[in-house]
C-alpha cells in the first residue's frame, strides 16, 4: 500500500492554540481511500524544522501530505522550506497569480503586493489550483517522493484534496485495497469498560478495532482491509453482531447520526411530539434538540424551571414535594415531567434536575447528582444518576446525554 506522512505546519497547531482537524480529516479520508497513514507530523514556523521534517517524512513514507504556511507573510515558510530541501528555486507560477488576481477582483478588494509571494512555487512544482481562496497549493517530487502541499484553511484543503490530490495520489497506488469502516456511537460505558467487553470477540483477518473518546460519548471503530469492497463488508458483517449482542443497548448509531438525532428519529417516527422541563441544565437538552433542522416536527416547548418558584407556578409542582424530598429528588422529577405533559399537553416529556455544582451538595446529595424523568401515556419512569465532576459544564453535558439516551431507550421498546 501506498503510505502517507502527514505535516502540518503553524506555531498555533503546534502550541494548541487551534486543533488540528486538517491531520484528523486527511487521516480519515484516506484511510476510506485505501492509503495507509502511518506518520504525523507538526511543526512550527521554523524554516530549518521544517525542512527536518520533510526529511524526516521522505523516510517514512512513499507521499507526504502538508498543509499551512502558503500564505503572504513572514512566518508563511513552507515554499522556502521546500526549495531549500530539494535544492531548487522558486519561480512565479503565471496559471497562480491570474487566479489569485482574479479572486481578488471578484470580492472587490486590490491585492496587496505581499500576495504575490504566493504565486512563487518551487521549480517543476505543478500547480494546484484553489479556487475558493488565494493560496495556491503544489506538488512535486523529491528523492523518490512526492510531495503535496495545501492550504491550511480548511475549507479551501478538503476541496483540493477531493478533487487535485486524490487523482494524483491514485496513480501512485501500487497495490489496489478497499478500506471499509463501521462506527458504533455509544453512550453509558468508559473507554476501558468497552475495551474489557469487547477484547473477547475475535477479529478476522485484516479488520482492526480502535477506540475514540469523544466526551461524552465512545466511538468504536471496526476497519476492514480487503481487496474488493464485498469482502471487507463481509468481514466487518461477521463482527458487527458480535458486538450488538455484547454491548448493544449502549450503542445508540451505527451510521454516524448523533443522540439527539437518532431521538427525533425515533420520535417522528412514532408520531410522538416532546416538550422538555429542565433545571439543572439549563436549557440544553432543548437546544441539543433544536440544533436540528426540522426538530419542529417533534419538538414543541422547553421548560427552564431553575428555581423552585419556577417548578411551582409552571409545572404545578407542588411545594410540599419541594418541602419533603427537595428540588433534587425523584419526586420531584416525576412531578416536573408530569406537570408539563399536562401543561403542554404533549406525548411525552423529559425532567432534568440536579446538581450541576461546584457548590450545593451535601453527603446525601453530592454534587453530580441528577434525577431523570420522562412521562407519557404508558405512565412515568424515573432513574437517578451520580457524576462525579468537578467540572459544572461536564456535570450538564452529561446529564442531557443521559436524558437523551434514556428517552431513546424508552422509545425504542
Amino acid at each position: 500500500m501506498v503510505k502517507i506522512a502527514i505535516l502540518s505546519t503553524g506555531d498555533e497547531v503546534l502550541s494548541g492554540q487551534i486543533a488540528d482537524t486538517n491531520a484528523a480529516w486527511i487521516a480519515d479520508f484516506l484511510l476510506g481511500q485505501g492509503f495507509q497513514p502511518v506518520l504525523h507530523l507538526a511543526v512550527g514556523d521554523d524554516l530549518e524544522r521544517i525542512v527536518a521534517a520533510l526529511e524526516l517524512a521522505r523516510q517514512n513514507a512513499d507521499a507526504v501530505l502538508a498543509t499551512g504556511g502558503l500564505g503572504p507573510t513572514e512566518d508563511d515558510l513552507t515554499t522556502a522550506a521546500v526549495c531549500r530541501f530539494a535544492g531548487l528555486g522558486a519561480v512565479l507560477n503565471k496559471r497562480a497569480l491570474s487566479m489569485m488576481q482574479e479572486r481578488f477582483r471578484l470580492i472587490g478588494r486590490e491585492m496587496s503586493p505581499s500576495n504575490r509571494k504566493q504565486a512563487l512555487l518551487p521549480e517543476g512544482a505543478g500547480l494546484l489550483e484553489n479556487p475558493i481562496g488565494t493560496a495556491a497549493g503544489y506538488h512535486l517530487q523529491v528523492r523518490g517522493v512526492y510531495y503535496f502541499f495545501m492550504p491550511g484553511v480548511p475549507r479551501e484543503m478538503t476541496l483540493m484534496m477531493e478533487q487535485q490530490v486524490l487523482p494524483v495520489l491514485s496513480l501512485l497506488r501500487r497495490e489496489r485495497m478497499v478500506f471499509r469502516q463501521r462506527v458504533f456511537r455509544t453512550f453509558g460505558l468508559t473507554e476501558s469498560g468497552l475495551g474489557e467487553i469487547l477484547s473477547a470477540v475475535p477479529l478476522p483477518e485484516g479488520v482492526k478495532l480502535g477506540y475514540r473518546a469523544v466526551f461524552p460519548e465512545i466511538q468504536v471503530k471496526l476497519v476492514a482491509r480487503a481487496v474488493s469492497a464485498e469482502l471487507a463488508e463481509q468481514a466487518l458483517e461477521q463482527v458487527a453482531p458480535r458486538f450488538r449482542e455484547k454491548v448493544g443497548p449502549f450503542i445508540y448509531s451505527e451510521d454516524g447520526r448523533s443522540l439527539p438525532a437518532v431521538v427525533g428519529d425515533l420520535l417522528r417516527a412514532r408520531k410522538r411530539k416532546l416538550a422538555v422541563a429542565e433545571s439543572c441544565t439549563g436549557g440544553l437538552i432543548a437546544k441539543m434538540i433544536t440544533d436540528l433542522p426540522g426538530s419542529s416536527d417533534y419538538f414543541e416547548r422547553g421548560h427552564v424551571t431553575y428555581s423552585n418558584a419556577a417548578k411551582i407556578e409552571l409545572l404545578g409542582v407542588a411545594p410540599e414535594l419541594i418541602e419533603r424530598h427537595g428540588a433534587v429528588s425523584s419526586e420531584v422529577a416525576r412531578a416536573m415531567a408530569e406537570g408539563a405533559r399536562v401543561k403542554a399537553g404533549v406525548d411525552v416529556v423529559l425532567a432534568v434536575t440536579g446538581i450541576a455544582g461546584p457548590a450545593g451538595g451535601s453527603p446525601e446529595k453530592p454534587v453530580g447528582t441528577v434525577h431523570i424523568a420522562i412521562a407519557d401515556a404508558d405512565g412515568t419512569v424515573e432513574q437517578k444518576f451520580l457524576f462525579p465532576r468537578p467540572e459544572r459544564e461536564l456535570v450538564r453535558e452529561l446529564a442531557a446525554y443521559a436524558a437523551l439516551d434514556l428517552l431513546r431507550r424508552r422509545l425504542e421498546q
